[in-house]
């Protein structure tokens, strides 16, 4: 056979084989839509930046207190991730961050184009398991040494996420410090007693 032949019976198998793969992409993904719609009565709740935040700051703080990520950190990547809880991904797949299929990954899958066409992200049963399973996710190996600084040093977080390769965007630690600035974050980095030591230090300092 010809080698052009050749090579135009290879790109039709190529071309057949592409389309097959986006069918079943897209079928797989229609059929998370249809069980997240039902399971909302076809009807989501919308979320501004603040309305997010006040929904998922009490599950942000829940897993600093159980895994020592800052809930500041957590916050500004839900943010950033899924939009304020508005993104495809957030509403179908309760994915707040963004956070693609593994090996070692035995959930529902949904497919969307990011750094590949079709990359595979994890579909959770709801938002908390999301935020749970980014704790666990932030627990491997190459963010060890993550939990060796201060948990209200936010900023080094937030640069220590990129130098692990969480993000592939270099702007990624600038644009959560100056989310979690914007908002206030770093106030849910502190514990009660942290809160209460620096109540009591303001009210010395007032009485001077």
């Amino acid at each position: 056979m010809h080698l052009s032949y050749r090579l135009s019976f290879l790109f039709i198998i190529l071309a057949f084989a592409s389309s097959c793969s986006s069918r079943k992409f897209s079928k797989n993904n229609k059929q998370i839509e249809k069980a997240a719609n039902k399971a909302n009565n076809n009807s989501y709740k919308s979320y501004n930046t603040l309305s997010y935040i006040d929904e998922f700051k009490a599950v942000a703080i829940e897993e600093m207190n159980a895994f020592g990520i800052p809930a500041s950190i957590t916050l500004a990547q839900g943010i950033l991730e899924s939009g304020s809880g508005n993104s495809d991904l957030a509403k179908y797949a309760n994915n707040h961050f963004g956070i693609k299929c593994t090996s070692d990954w035995r959930g529902k899958n949904y497919f969307r184009d990011d750094d590949q066409k079709n990359d595979c992200f994890r579909v959770y049963k709801d938002a908390r398991e999301s935020f749970k399973d980014h704790s666990e996710f932030l627990k491997r190996k190459r963010y060890s040494f993550l939990f060796q600084l201060d948990k209200n040093d936010y900023r080094s977080w937030a640069q220590g996420l990129k130098t692990a390769g969480y993000a592939t965007n270099p702007k990624y630690p600038d644009l959560l410090i100056n989310m979690i600035e914007k908002y206030q974050l770093y106030q849910y980095d502190q514990s009660e007693s942290e809160k209460q030591k620096i109540a009591r230090e303001d009210l010395v300092f007032s009485e001077i």
